[in-house]
């Protein structure tokens, strides 16, 4: 599954394909390494609008809180909700079972992935070792 990052530490994948398709989208294991024991996630409800750029949940660290932003504007059409009895998803597996929401772009998933705040692996990686 080829993935795409956020500048605030978000990754999104495809799923599905057509018109069926949808963005995934959790945390990266940089954020989750940075934030320390995810101990409790706060997710929209499905139906939900969000809009590019703004916070769609929360995740609580034993460190801290921090929001979770919206890549770009859409429907949520589904939500993690193992992480409301198991956080902790998030920390041993933050690019697989420690997914958040599944969302629906307003403008398509291709105008979704071509937007100016989707990165590459490589562009990615070069924000997280400047960071460092």
């Amino acid at each position: 599954m080829e993935l795409k990052y956020t500048a605030e530490h978000e990754w999104i994948a495809v799923v599905g394909s057509g018109d069926d398709a949808v963005l995934r989208i959790g945390i990266t294991a940089y954020a989750q390494e940075a934030l320390g024991d995810i101990v409790f996630v706060t997710l929209p409800a499905v139906g939900a609008e969000v809009s590019a750029g703004e916070s769609f949940g929360e995740v609580e660290s034993t460190k801290s809180v921090s929001d979770v932003y919206a890549p770009v504007a859409g429907t949520v059409t589904a939500r993690n909700d193992q992480l409301e009895t198991a956080p902790e998803l998030v920390n041993s597996d933050p690019l697989g079972d420690g997914w958040m929401v599944e969302l629906r772009p307003a403008d398509g998933v291709e105008a979704a992935l071509a937007a100016d705040v989707m990165l590459d692996a490589d562009a990615y990686t070069a924000l997280t070792d400047a960071a460092s």
